[in-house]
């Protein structure tokens, strides 16, 4: 979703290797299926805050990928416990496809 341009914000943790990232960041993804399917994105904006719930207040869950904040929510608590988001933080990483 993120190379066709429907999803164009991810979501991490706000871990030691995202908080490297920088407005006008290049960042390459991949396809851990298929390891040559890849694309630059250059990073927009990064939208932060304590958990995920309270991200979900500051963006449009249409750029996430997901339909609802519901759905969204539950899916990111299978990865990403609430106990390592607060002590963390998270981060919305907005990007736009470099073509």
């Amino acid at each position: 979703m993120l190379k066709s341009g429907t999803k164009t914000i991810e979501l991490r943790l706000f871990d030691e290797k995202r908080q490297k990232i920088k407005i006008g960041d290049s960042i390459e993804f991949s396809n851990l299926s298929a390891p040559n399917d890849k694309f630059i994105a250059k990073v927009i904006n990064l939208h932060r805050a304590s958990n995920f719930a309270e991200l979900c207040k500051k963006i449009n869950n249409n750029n996430t990928g997901f339909s609802n904040n519901n759905e969204l929510l539950n899916v990111l608590e299978e990865f990403y416990s609430l106990d390592r988001q607060n002590q963390l933080g998270v981060v919305g990483i907005e990007t736009q496809k470099i073509d």
